[in-house]
């Protein structure tokens, strides 16, 4: 093979790999947004359910409270009633007794006080929990409004970019002697992102792995299509061809082993 074809292939496989790389963000962007609105809505969901969970313990708070307020002003009462029948006991021991129970009385509600003071101290600290959380959860709702109200035309726009890529690959394919495409392909299926990479000072982009010396004299000759010894990828000298760097992805280990 003449230098000339040589870069003129590379060249191909090269305007190959650019639309290659196209198609993978567009394809990792309509992988990613339903994702992405799918973990919004699950932070939504934690975020109603710890919602609902205060405003429950609230309930039950207030419900505390009422009944203490009832019971405290029962005791009053009662207190009150046992007062005006102090004024009419007769003998000692009666008053005793009526005091014994005053007093018995006083500290229910003394206690009950206290308690309520505990419950009203409570009831404030879940209340700016609710207000904390009601933030949050309010920003988290409208956001996931936008993102859903915005996902359907997103991912519309990502399948049309896709469908315009994918036609300019078949046009860009047809171009590439098929033997060639045919290589390109099989490592295509089984490796990462990318296919084809530059060596620069002896190195591989796609795996950081040196060349061997001599395949490295035999590329810089430009005389056949190489692949890197270590990673599989078709490579080209970036003296012959500049090419920017496509970052390897990582994805689960393949083979090239049909």
């Amino acid at each position: 093979m003449s230098t000339a074809v040589y870069l003129d292939q590379i060249r191909q496989l090269v305007e190959l790999q650019k639309i290659d790389d196209a198609i993978f963000a567009v394809r990792q962007e309509l992988e990613r947004a339903p994702r992405e609105l799918e973990e919004l809505q699950q932070r939504f969901d934690a975020s109603n359910t710890q919602r609902e969970r205060v405003l429950e313990k609230l309930t039950h708070l207030q419900e505390q409270q009422k009944r203490l307020d009832f019971e405290i002003d029962d005791d009053t009462a009662r207190i009150k009633k046992s007062k005006n029948k102090l004024m009419q006991v007769e003998n000692q021991r009666e008053h005793h007794a009526m005091m014994r129970e005053m007093d018995s009385i006083e500290k229910v509600i003394r206690s009950r006080e206290e308690e309520k003071m505990a419950l009203m101290e409570e009831l404030q600290l879940q209340k700016e929990r609710l207000a904390q959380i009601d933030t949050t959860h309010t920003g988290l709702q409208a956001e996931l409004e936008v993102r859903r109200d915005s996902l359907e035309e997103k991912l519309a726009e990502s399948r049309a970019r896709l469908a315009d890529l994918e036609h300019k690959r078949t046009a860009a394919a047809g171009a590439i002697p098929h033997p060639i495409f045919v290589r390109y392909e099989f490592i295509r299926k089984r490796l990462e992102h990318p296919v084809i990479v530059a060596v620069r000072e002896g190195i591989c982009s796609g795996c950081h792995i040196a060349v061997p010396p001599q395949s490295y004299i035999e590329l810089q000759r430009g005389q056949q299509i190489l692949s890197c010894p270590n990673c599989q990828r078709l490579i080209f000298w970036n003296e012959h061809f500049d090419f920017p760097e496509t970052p390897v992805i990582p994805e689960k280990p393949k083979t090239l082993v049909d």
